[in-house]
């Protein structure tokens, strides 16, 4: 398969994703489609565009790729992904946020598996993916680890301890991928809490940066493709997306960080996505 034609398999994968993930919050009355939205083309490319190492009939594989979804209130993002790769039957997604359903609101690795680390706390995954990455150069093997992080995170003091961290430690089998949306509960990142500009931000704690379009699959592949950046650095992915991606109403609007689509506008956003699954 061409480049070209796995980028376009992985489109059509992600229109797949967003449409379920868009019937599971729904359904439940609960959930972040903003942000999950936008990180569902990077979660595609990862599982599904040959990027990460790992077996779903095998998840404690001591040898797996890990991955870390550091900005956990995008759970239900995470949760089609690894039913759609075969961790569990796509039917459990139904389950979503019910009663003693094990697909929480936020990621337990005691429930789900594919699973790293229970995130939801802001500033706690990308410390804790810092870790499993030290653990692995402990070890002498040659698994990656990726940790997906919001970028309203990144105003959490814990992530820029966890950089100095992985620079000190050289893991270059480390890489931070920043869903970089420029939104996140409230208002615009800038306007709360500016990180800009961000790459020389994650150069400076030594770490080598590339910037790509988060929400393309061609120029995800085309990057992670490139790793390691740089021998003896830890990698940073500055994933340039948009918040709310492929439903035309939802993009890059602050409130559906919380908001939950009315019957109508569910029928539109399915409409929507229905065409870029075509």
């Amino acid at each position: 398969m061409t480049t070209a034609d796995m980028a376009e398999t992985l489109r059509k994968t992600a229109s797949e994703v967003r449409l379920r993930d868009l019937k599971m919050v729904h359904g439940a009355g609960l959930g972040h489609i903003g942000g999950e939205f936008s990180a569902t083309d990077i979660l595609v490319t990862l599982f599904f565009g040959g990027v990460l190492r790992y077996d779903p009939t095998n998840p404690d594989d001591p040898e797996r790729d890990r991955f870390v979804l550091s900005k956990g209130h995008s759970a239900a993002a995470l949760y089609t992904t690894l039913a759609m790769a075969g961790y569990f039957d796509v039917a459990e997604l139904d389950t979503f946020l019910q009663p003693l359903s094990r697909l929480n609101g936020h990621p337990d690795r005691n429930k789900v598996p594919g699973v790293e680390t229970n995130t939801g706390p802001l500033g706690h995954g990308f410390p804790v993916a810092v870790g499993i990455a030290l653990s692995g150069l402990m070890d002498g093997s040659d698994r990656r680890t990726f940790v997906l992080t919001g970028d309203g995170e990144l105003q959490e003091g814990s992530m820029w301890e966890a950089a100095m961290a992985g620079a000190h430690y050289k893991l270059d089998k480390l890489v931070c991928i920043v869903d970089r949306n420029r939104l996140q509960q409230g208002d615009r990142t800038e306007l709360t809490m500016g990180l800009d500009p961000l790459p020389d931000k994650f150069r400076a704690f030594g770490w080598a940066v590339r910037e790509a379009d988060g929400n393309d699959p061609a120029a995800l592949l085309e990057t992670f493709a490139a790793l390691p950046f740089e021998a003896g650095r830890p990698n940073c992915v500055i994933a340039n997306t948009t918040k709310g991606k492929g439903v035309s109403f939802i993009e890059d609007r602050k409130e559906w960080h919380h908001r939950i689509p009315t019957d109508e506008e569910y029928e539109q956003a399915v409409a929507e996505l229905e065409r870029g699954r075509a």
